[in-house]
């Protein structure tokens, strides 16, 4: 009987996973753009063709349409069924790391297994509508917010909350002074006020430690991002010259730094409490 309560948890959480998935495009999409979620319908964004339900089954109408609009046969972006497939993927990974529907454990915990794929899909949405639009919604923020705050209630005791606490106004307070120390050297501000506001909800959920390690995560992927396109500008300039005025551009321009940041969360969230565990044992520190 228990095994069979957990099989019908893996299948409600993968099913779950695809439909919000497929909401989350939506969301990612429209929410940037003001736009409202509910109307007008799902449509193709060429031909205004209305989509029916059986165009909108996550994954599997991308599969059966050949990634075409049923309509005048534009092609679908990837970014939909990726998006679907990435949000299924880490709620699973939710389900497994904080419940035993997978792993046998004793430690199940449905409030940080909600919040977690809550805090994921948001995560999802901030990563694209900052690769696309170099903003984060705002909505997004109090989404995040409001996952930090509940999560408190699970262990509410003086040193966690302190900290948390400490992640959230430890990691803001590192960006803003990133950010005035680069200004004094450029001229202009290097992280967006949405980035400060990011790190600070990320702070709160994670606390102290882990908030560290993500923070030094994203800087390492962030460094070798930047050395990776460096390098290319580098080699393109080589083989044609730029102008000083396409220099200048170069050297103004602003990376979506949320990606990145995103990216070292997740990793965070899922991986943190083993490599930190992992580390103090190495310095032997108990």
């Amino acid at each position: 009987m228990i095994e069979e309560i957990k099989v019908y948890v893996i299948i409600v959480t993968v099913l779950v996973g695809l439909c919000v998935g497929s909401f989350l495009n939506v969301a990612i999409y429209r929410i940037p753009l003001g736009m409202s979620l509910a109307h007008p319908g799902s449509h193709c964004p060429k031909c205004n063709y209305k989509l029916k339900w059986y165009d909108n089954i996550p994954l599997l109408s991308y599969i059966v349409l050949k990634g075409r609009c049923r309509n005048c046969k534009e092609k679908i972006s990837f970014r939909y069924p990726f998006v679907e497939l990435l949000n299924t993927v880490l709620w699973f990974l939710c389900l497994m790391l904080f419940t035993n529907a997978i792993i046998k454990t004793n430690d199940t915990n449905w409030y940080r297994f909600i919040c977690g794929c809550v805090i994921s899909s948001t995560l999802i949405c901030i990563f694209f509508s900052d690769l696309d639009h170099m903003e984060i919604p705002e909505i997004y923020q109090g989404i995040l917010l409001v996952c930090g705050l509940v999560l408190l209630l699970e262990d509410p005791s003086f040193n966690t909350i302190l900290l948390k606490v400490l992640g959230c106004l430890g990691s803001a307070l590192l960006f803003i002074i990133v950010n005035f120390v680069y200004k004094l050297i450029k001229k202009r501000d290097g992280i967006g006020f949405g980035d400060v506001e990011l790190v600070a909800c990320l702070g709160l959920i994670l606390g102290g430690y882990k908030a560290i390690f993500a923070l030094t995560i994203s800087c390492v992927v962030g460094g070798i991002i930047l050395l990776i396109v460096t390098l290319i500008n580098n080699k393109k300039n080589k083989k044609e010259p730029s102008s000083e005025l396409e220099n200048d551009k170069e050297e103004k321009k602003e990376y979506p730094f949320a990606v990145i940041l995103t990216v070292g969360y997740l990793i965070t969230m899922f991986v943190g409490d083993f490599v930190i565990t992992w580390y103090l044992q190495l310095m032997g520190v108990h």
